[in-house]
Protein backbone atom coordinates (compact mmCIF):
# COMPACT_ATOMS: atom_id res chain seq x y z
CA UNK A 1 0.00 0.00 0.00
CA UNK A 2 2.68 2.00 0.82
CA UNK A 3 4.46 1.79 -2.42
CA UNK A 4 1.09 2.28 -4.03
CA UNK A 5 0.85 5.89 -2.52
CA UNK A 6 4.23 6.54 -3.61
CA UNK A 7 3.27 6.04 -6.88
CA UNK A 8 0.13 7.79 -6.81
CA UNK A 9 2.35 11.09 -5.85
CA UNK A 10 4.06 10.87 -8.73
CA UNK A 11 1.03 12.02 -10.82
CA UNK A 12 1.88 15.04 -9.68
CA UNK A 13 3.75 17.46 -12.02
CA UNK A 14 7.23 18.18 -10.71
CA UNK A 15 6.81 22.00 -12.08
CA UNK A 16 9.12 24.92 -11.78
CA UNK A 17 8.42 28.38 -10.43
CA UNK A 18 10.04 31.11 -10.77
CA UNK A 19 13.54 30.72 -8.87
CA UNK A 20 14.03 31.42 -5.14
CA UNK A 21 10.53 31.16 -4.89
CA UNK A 22 7.75 28.63 -3.60
CA UNK A 23 4.76 30.41 -4.21
CA UNK A 24 1.37 29.23 -5.07
CA UNK A 25 -0.20 30.08 -8.58
CA UNK A 26 -2.68 32.57 -7.88
CA UNK A 27 -4.57 31.41 -11.42
CA UNK A 28 -5.14 27.64 -12.19
CA UNK A 29 -3.48 25.91 -15.08
CA UNK A 30 -2.93 22.83 -16.50
CA UNK A 31 -1.40 20.40 -19.44
CA UNK A 32 -4.34 19.58 -21.21
CA UNK A 33 -8.04 21.34 -22.32
CA UNK A 34 -9.17 24.79 -21.87
CA UNK A 35 -6.58 25.97 -19.22
CA UNK A 36 -3.52 23.90 -20.89
CA UNK A 37 -0.06 25.57 -22.70
CA UNK A 38 -2.18 26.74 -25.67
CA UNK A 39 -4.03 29.21 -22.97
CA UNK A 40 -1.98 30.20 -20.90
CA UNK A 41 -1.09 33.31 -22.36
CA UNK A 42 -4.78 34.35 -21.90
CA UNK A 43 -5.50 32.73 -17.89
CA UNK A 44 -3.87 35.61 -16.17
CA UNK A 45 -2.14 39.09 -17.20
CA UNK A 46 0.65 37.66 -15.51
CA UNK A 47 1.09 34.59 -17.86
CA UNK A 48 1.00 36.92 -21.24
CA UNK A 49 4.40 35.89 -22.05
CA UNK A 50 3.81 32.39 -22.33
CA UNK A 51 1.64 34.12 -25.26
CA UNK A 52 3.66 37.33 -27.03
CA UNK A 53 7.20 36.07 -25.55
CA UNK A 54 9.79 35.46 -27.98
CA UNK A 55 12.01 33.64 -26.13
CA UNK A 56 10.20 30.86 -25.24
CA UNK A 57 11.02 27.35 -23.60
CA UNK A 58 11.57 24.42 -24.52
CA UNK A 59 12.81 24.52 -28.00
CA UNK A 60 13.73 21.37 -30.39
CA UNK A 61 17.47 21.67 -30.32
CA UNK A 62 18.84 21.81 -34.33
CA UNK A 63 21.38 23.03 -36.07
CA UNK A 64 23.49 24.17 -33.31
CA UNK A 65 26.80 26.21 -33.84
CA UNK A 66 29.78 25.13 -32.04
CA UNK A 67 31.46 27.63 -30.13
CA UNK A 68 34.34 28.21 -27.65
CA UNK A 69 32.00 27.65 -24.78
CA UNK A 70 33.68 27.71 -21.05
CA UNK A 71 33.17 24.24 -19.07
CA UNK A 72 30.42 24.09 -16.73
CA UNK A 73 31.56 23.52 -13.01
CA UNK A 74 29.20 22.27 -10.75
CA UNK A 75 30.35 22.49 -6.96
CA UNK A 76 27.12 20.51 -5.68
CA UNK A 77 27.74 18.44 -2.19
CA UNK A 78 25.22 16.06 -0.07
CA UNK A 79 22.69 17.55 2.09
CA UNK A 80 19.25 16.61 3.67
CA UNK A 81 16.29 16.61 0.89
CA UNK A 82 14.05 19.60 1.48
CA UNK A 83 10.38 18.37 -0.47
CA UNK A 84 7.37 19.97 -1.01
CA UNK A 85 4.05 19.17 -2.84
CA UNK A 86 2.10 21.88 -2.99
CA UNK A 87 -0.94 19.52 -4.01
CA UNK A 88 -1.11 21.77 -7.31
CA UNK A 89 1.27 20.96 -10.21
CA UNK A 90 4.42 20.91 -8.11
CA UNK A 91 6.41 19.22 -6.24
CA UNK A 92 10.13 19.82 -5.81
CA UNK A 93 13.32 19.22 -4.03
CA UNK A 94 14.04 23.15 -2.62
CA UNK A 95 17.17 24.48 -1.61
CA UNK A 96 17.15 27.49 0.54
CA UNK A 97 19.79 30.88 -0.24
CA UNK A 98 23.34 29.90 1.13
CA UNK A 99 22.79 26.50 0.74
CA UNK A 100 26.34 26.16 -0.99
CA UNK A 101 25.61 24.51 -4.29
CA UNK A 102 26.74 26.30 -6.92
CA UNK A 103 27.46 26.03 -10.48
CA UNK A 104 30.43 28.52 -12.48
CA UNK A 105 30.03 29.62 -16.14
CA UNK A 106 33.35 31.45 -17.08
CA UNK A 107 32.75 34.47 -14.46
CA UNK A 108 29.09 34.26 -13.07
CA UNK A 109 28.15 31.91 -10.50
CA UNK A 110 24.50 30.66 -10.37
CA UNK A 111 23.13 28.98 -6.34
CA UNK A 112 20.89 26.31 -7.10
CA UNK A 113 17.53 26.62 -6.02
CA UNK A 114 15.39 23.34 -6.74
CA UNK A 115 15.34 20.64 -9.31
CA UNK A 116 12.32 18.55 -10.75
CA UNK A 117 11.85 16.47 -13.62
CA UNK A 118 9.45 16.30 -17.04
CA UNK A 119 7.99 13.30 -18.83
CA UNK A 120 8.83 13.10 -21.46
CA UNK A 121 11.42 15.67 -21.61
CA UNK A 122 10.32 18.90 -22.45
CA UNK A 123 13.52 19.88 -24.71
CA UNK A 124 14.07 17.76 -28.16
CA UNK A 125 17.11 17.24 -30.12
CA UNK A 126 16.76 16.45 -33.65
CA UNK A 127 13.20 16.35 -33.33
CA UNK A 128 13.04 13.73 -30.84
CA UNK A 129 12.17 14.11 -26.94
CA UNK A 130 14.16 11.51 -24.05
CA UNK A 131 12.25 9.63 -21.83
CA UNK A 132 12.41 12.22 -18.92
CA UNK A 133 14.03 15.41 -18.03
CA UNK A 134 15.75 16.60 -15.33
CA UNK A 135 15.41 20.35 -14.57
CA UNK A 136 17.75 22.24 -11.77
CA UNK A 137 16.89 25.65 -11.44
CA UNK A 138 19.61 28.06 -10.11
CA UNK A 139 19.62 31.76 -9.29
CA UNK A 140 23.21 34.00 -9.91
CA UNK A 141 23.53 37.37 -9.09
CA UNK A 142 20.59 40.48 -9.07
CA UNK A 143 18.34 37.74 -9.73
CA UNK A 144 19.42 36.17 -12.72
CA UNK A 145 17.94 32.39 -13.73
CA UNK A 146 19.74 29.63 -15.35
CA UNK A 147 17.83 26.31 -16.30
CA UNK A 148 20.20 23.40 -16.56
CA UNK A 149 18.40 20.42 -18.37
CA UNK A 150 19.58 16.40 -17.70
CA UNK A 151 18.07 14.08 -20.18
CA UNK A 152 17.07 10.88 -18.39
CA UNK A 153 16.92 7.90 -21.15
CA UNK A 154 15.79 3.92 -19.94
CA UNK A 155 18.49 1.83 -18.84
CA UNK A 156 20.28 0.93 -15.66
CA UNK A 157 18.05 1.77 -12.16
CA UNK A 158 19.44 4.96 -10.57
CA UNK A 159 19.57 5.02 -6.91
CA UNK A 160 19.37 8.29 -6.37
CA UNK A 161 16.47 8.65 -8.25
CA UNK A 162 14.92 5.57 -6.23
CA UNK A 163 15.73 7.72 -2.98
CA UNK A 164 13.99 10.54 -3.97
CA UNK A 165 11.25 8.35 -5.40
CA UNK A 166 10.68 6.45 -2.09
CA UNK A 167 10.46 9.79 0.15
CA UNK A 168 8.07 12.19 -1.49
CA UNK A 169 5.48 13.62 0.20
CA UNK A 170 2.48 11.54 -0.12
CA UNK A 171 -0.28 14.72 0.49
CA UNK A 172 -0.03 18.50 0.33
CA UNK A 173 1.28 20.14 2.43
CA UNK A 174 4.30 22.71 3.56
CA UNK A 175 8.11 21.97 2.74
CA UNK A 176 9.81 19.18 4.94
CA UNK A 177 13.00 17.99 5.55
CA UNK A 178 13.55 13.84 4.93
CA UNK A 179 14.75 13.38 7.95
CA UNK A 180 18.37 10.99 7.73
CA UNK A 181 17.93 10.95 3.97
CA UNK A 182 20.36 13.28 2.16
CA UNK A 183 21.19 13.50 -1.71
CA UNK A 184 23.77 14.51 -3.34
CA UNK A 185 22.62 17.03 -7.22
CA UNK A 186 25.99 15.67 -8.32
CA UNK A 187 25.09 11.63 -8.66
CA UNK A 188 22.35 13.31 -10.91
CA UNK A 189 24.48 14.72 -13.41
CA UNK A 190 26.55 13.01 -16.26
CA UNK A 191 30.27 12.92 -16.33
CA UNK A 192 30.57 14.50 -19.42
CA UNK A 193 28.54 17.56 -19.30
CA UNK A 194 29.19 19.06 -22.56
CA UNK A 195 26.19 20.85 -23.41
CA UNK A 196 24.02 23.24 -25.37
CA UNK A 197 23.05 27.14 -24.97
CA UNK A 198 20.23 29.10 -25.38
CA UNK A 199 18.09 31.95 -24.09
CA UNK A 200 14.77 30.88 -23.39
CA UNK A 201 12.50 31.12 -20.33
CA UNK A 202 10.47 29.19 -17.56
CA UNK A 203 8.48 26.11 -19.36
CA UNK A 204 5.05 26.50 -17.42
CA UNK A 205 3.60 30.04 -16.02
CA UNK A 206 4.44 32.69 -15.97
CA UNK A 207 6.82 31.83 -18.58
CA UNK A 208 9.55 34.58 -17.55
CA UNK A 209 12.23 34.89 -20.55
CA UNK A 210 15.54 35.77 -20.09
CA UNK A 211 16.92 32.79 -18.57
CA UNK A 212 20.19 30.81 -19.69
CA UNK A 213 19.71 27.03 -20.61
CA UNK A 214 21.99 24.84 -20.49
CA UNK A 215 20.97 21.44 -22.12
CA UNK A 216 23.66 18.52 -21.66
CA UNK A 217 24.29 16.53 -24.12
CA UNK A 218 24.83 13.13 -22.73
CA UNK A 219 21.96 11.48 -20.95
CA UNK A 220 21.84 9.66 -17.80
CA UNK A 221 20.09 6.81 -17.10
CA UNK A 222 17.06 5.48 -15.02
CA UNK A 223 15.28 2.01 -15.38
CA UNK A 224 11.86 1.48 -17.41
CA UNK A 225 10.17 0.80 -13.56
CA UNK A 226 11.12 4.15 -12.20
CA UNK A 227 9.73 5.78 -15.50
CA UNK A 228 6.48 3.80 -15.33
CA UNK A 229 6.79 4.68 -12.02
CA UNK A 230 6.38 8.64 -12.55
CA UNK A 231 4.02 8.12 -15.60
CA UNK A 232 1.84 5.62 -13.87
CA UNK A 233 -1.28 8.10 -13.40
CA UNK A 234 0.97 11.67 -14.84
CA UNK A 235 1.78 10.22 -18.29
CA UNK A 236 2.37 13.55 -19.50
CA UNK A 237 3.92 16.52 -18.15
CA UNK A 238 5.59 18.61 -20.29
CA UNK A 239 5.21 21.70 -22.85
CA UNK A 240 4.92 21.66 -26.44
CA UNK A 241 8.38 22.88 -27.83
CA UNK A 242 8.32 26.49 -28.79
CA UNK A 243 9.50 28.64 -31.59
CA UNK A 244 13.21 29.22 -31.98
CA UNK A 245 12.42 32.56 -33.42
CA UNK A 246 15.84 33.14 -35.06
CA UNK A 247 17.45 32.70 -31.84
CA UNK A 248 21.16 30.82 -32.15
CA UNK A 249 21.66 27.59 -30.17
CA UNK A 250 25.32 27.31 -29.33
CA UNK A 251 27.38 23.62 -28.52
CA UNK A 252 30.27 23.42 -26.62
CA UNK A 253 33.23 21.58 -28.22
Amino acid sequence: MIRRQVFLLLAVALFVAPAGTHAQWKTSWSYRGASGPEHWGGLDPAYSACKSGKQQSPIDIRQAQQANLPPLKFEYKSGPIKIINNGYTAVRVNYPPGNGNFLTVADTRYELRQFHFHRPSEEYVNGKPYDMVIHFMLEGSGGKIAGVAVFLKAGSANATIQRLWQHMPITPGKEQEVVGVEVNPADLLPRNTAYYMYMGSLTAPPCTEDVTWFVLKTPVEISAEQIAAFARLYPHDGRPVQPRNGRIVKESQ
